[in-house]
C-alpha cells in the first residue's frame, strides 16, 4: 500500500478540528449536547455532531416547522440541549428555554411536552422593566443565555441571571443554580448581585437600577463569569465584569472596564464572552471612556478600555486586563456610538502560516465595518498613528455608517461566516493563517438590521450546513439553509414552504442551535423548532 500525504493531511485537519471543539466545550461534556452560547466557549458557533440533517434532506419538501415550544414572555436567550436526561422516570432529550419574563422551562425535545416550569422571581417581585429603552421588550427578567455544567450538582444544573424590582421599584439581579431534572435552587442559590470597585476618588459601586446581562454566561475553570450593559447608554453606567465559584454562587472576582470614566458596557450583541485553554476571558467592550495617555507598557493609564477588544486573565482568581486592542480611531467611533462592542468575539483554532510559525488568533468586527484579526498572545495595543495588529479587513462588512456587524461570526473548516447589517452573508476563507481579502462566497439575499449571527451543523467536517435567521419588515422571521462549501447554494428557507406552514415571529439577535436533526430558534413567544417533515 503506497503512502498518501494527501490523506495524512486530510486526517490531521479533521482530528484538529474535532481536538479544538472538545477543547472549547464548558462544564461537563456529552455527544450532542448544547450547554453554552455559540456551541463552544471559543464562540464558534458550529454543531460537528449532527448525523441526521445533511445536504441531501434540509430543503422544502422534506424538512420545515415540526414544533412549537410555548413559553410565558419574549425569549432573548439561546435554547440549550441536553439528550439523555431522565425527567419523571422517563430518559428524554430536553430543551431548556429563558424568557423575559423570569421563567425558565424544560421541553422534552422530541415530544415538546412542557417538563417543568420556574419562576425566578422573589415575592412581591416582577421582572425589571424596561427604563423606556425603546431598544428592549416591556419587560427584562432574563436576557443572556444560560450556560450548563452536567458535572454540577446531582443530575447538572444551569446557571442564568434573572433581573427583577419589587413593589417599591428596587432592583435586583441574581445568580440562579438549577436542577436540570427538577427545577430546585442548587449550591444555596440565588445569590444577588453586588459589587464595588477601586478606583482613583475611592471606588464605584455597581447600581442594579442601571445594568442588565446581555452577553452569554460563561463556565470556565469552575467559575460562572457574567458581563453588564446598559439600558440605550442611560447614564450612569460603566463596564463590568463578575466572576462566581459555581459551587458557592460567592464572588469570586470582579473587574470594572471603565472604573474613571463611563460607559463601556458589555453587550456584543447577546453573544457569549469566549475564553481558550489557558484560562484568558476576551470581549469586545462597548462605546466608553479610553484613556489615549499610556503606561510604560502601553495599557490605558487610568484603566479605562471603552471600545477596545480585551483580553482578561483569571490567575489567580482574580481578573486583570492581560492585552487588549483598541482602533486608533476609537475615541472619535465612541463619541459617535460607532462601537466595536456591537460585534461578539470569537478564537480561531491554532494554525500555522507558510513558514511553519504557528498563531493563536481571535476575530471581532463592529459598526465600522472592518474585521480586526489579533494574535491572542500580542494584540496590538493602541497607537493614535494606525492600528498594530495582525490582520485588518477594512470595508468588508455592512452598509455605510451604523451598518457593520451585530452578531459575531462563526467557523467551520477553514472559513469564516460573517452577516453585517445591509449585507450578504459572507463566507472568509482561511489560507496560511490568514483570512481572504474577499468573500470566498457569499448569498445573494441581503440581510436588513440587525444582520444575523450564523450557525454551522455538521458531521464532522462533511454536509456543513450554514443556518441564518433573518428579520423581515414586522416581526416575522425567516430560517436560511445554505451549502457551506458555497453560499450561493441556498438549500432552503421558510418562505419556500405554502401558506403558513413555516412562519414564526422574529426575536433580536437570534441565534438558532442545531442538535439531534432539529433546528431551534427564539422569538416573541416560545422556540419554534424545525426537522425533518413526518
Amino acid at each position: 500500500m503506497r503512502f498518501n500525504p494527501r490523506f495524512l493531511l486530510f486526517v490531521i485537519i479533521v482530528l484538529s478540528e474535532a481536538i479544538f471543539q472538545v477543547g472549547c466545550t464548558g462544564g461537563g461534556s456529552r455527544t450532542n449536547a448544547v450547554l453554552t452560547r455559540s456551541n463552544d466557549v471559543a464562540r464558534t458557533g458550529q454543531y460537528l455532531n449532527e448525523s441526521i440533517l445533511n445536504l441531501g434532506n434540509v430543503n422544502s419538501t422534506q424538512f420545515g416547522k415540526v414544533g412549537f415550544l410555548p413559553t410565558g414572555g419574549l425569549v432573548l436567550a439561546q435554547p440549550l440541549y441536553v439528550p439523555n436526561l431522565k425527567i419523571s422516570g422517563k430518559t428524554r432529550n430536553v430543551a431548556f428555554v429563558a424568557t423575559v419574563s423570569d421563567l425558565l422551562y424544560a421541553f422534552d425535545a422530541d415530544t415538546f411536552e412542557q417538563l417543568w416550569q420556574v419562576s425566578l422571581l422573589g415575592p412581591n417581585e416582577t421582572p425589571s422593566d424596561n427604563h423606556s429603552c425603546s431598544a428592549l421588550s416591556p419587560e427584562i427578567g432574563i436576557t443572556s443565555t444560560p450556560v450548563i455544567d452536567l458535572d454540577a450538582g446531582p443530575n447538572g444544573t444551569i446557571f442564568l441571571v434573572a433581573s427583577s424590582k419589587d413593589s417599591d421599584g428596587n432592583h435586583y439581579h441574581r445568580l440562579h443554580a438549577l436542577d436540570l431534572v427538577t427545577g430546585e435552587e442548587q449550591s444555596g442559590g440565588p445569590t444577588t448581585i453586588q459589587g464595588t470597585f477601586p478606583n482613583l476618588t475611592g471606588s464605584v459601586t455597581f447600581d442594579p437600577a442601571q445594568y442588565f446581562v446581555r452577553s452569554g454566561l460563561l463556565l470556565l475553570d469552575g467559575r460562572i463569569y457574567v458581563a453588564w450593559a446598559s439600558y440605550c447608554d442611560f447614564l450612569p453606567y460603566t463596564g463590568w465584569v463578575m466572576g462566581y465559584d459555581e459551587s458557592s454562587l460567592q464572588q469570586v472576582s470582579i473587574l470594572n472596564l471603565t472604573p474613571n470614566g463611563s460607559y463601556g458596557g458589555v453587550w456584543m450583541s447577546g453573544a457569549g464572552l469566549a475564553a481558550d485553554a489557558s484560562g484568558n476571558i476576551y470581549l469586545i467592550d462597548g462605546n466608553g471612556t479610553f484613556d489615549t495617555v499610556l503606561d510604560a507598557e502601553g495599557f490605558p493609564i487610568n484603566g479605562n478600555y471603552g471600545n477596545a477588544f480585551v483580553k482578561l486573565s483569571t490567575t489567580g482568581g482574580s481578573l486583570q486586563v492581560a492585552d487588549y486592542f483598541a482602533p486608533y480611531n476609537t475615541v472619535e467611533q465612541s463619541a459617535v456610538d460607532l462601537d466595536f462592542g456591537s460585534g461578539g468575539a470569537m478564537l480561531l483554532p491554532d494554525m500555522k502560516d507558510e513558514g511553519g510559525t504557528a498563531w493563536q488568533l481571535a476575530i471581532g468586527a463592529g459598526k465600522d465595518q472592518n474585521i480586526y484579526v489579533v494574535d491572542r498572545n500580542s494584540m496590538g495595543k493602541f497607537s493614535p498613528a494606525g492600528n498594530n495588529i495582525y490582520q485588518e479587513i477594512d470595508g468588508a462588512l455592512g452598509d455605510g455608517h451604523y451598518g457593520g456587524v451585530y452578531a459575531k461570526p462563526a467557523y467551520f473548516n477553514g472559513m469564516v461566516y460573517f452577516v453585517g447589517r445591509g449585507d450578504t452573508l459572507k463566507a472568509y476563507s482561511i489560507s496560511n493563517a490568514k483570512l481572504s481579502s474577499n468573500p470566498a462566497s457569499q448569498s445573494s439575499l441581503v440581510y436588513t438590521y440587525p444582520g444575523a449571527t450564523p450557525a454551522v451543523s455538521a458531521n464532522g467536517s462533511l454536509n456543513g450546513i450554514v443556518w441564518a435567521v433573518e428579520r423581515v419588515p414586522g416581526v416575522s422571521g425567516v430560517l436560511h439553509a445554505y451549502d457551506a462549501r458555497g453560499l450561493g447554494n441556498e438549500l432552503y428557507n421558510s418562505n419556500q414552504a405554502a401558506g403558513d406552514r413555516d412562519k414564526f415571529s422574529y426575536s433580536k439577535y437570534a441565534e438558532p442551535i442545531i442538535a439531534d436533526g432539529k433546528v431551534y430558534i427564539q422569538t416573541s413567544t416560545g422556540v419554534v423548532v424545525f426537522g425533518l417533515l413526518p
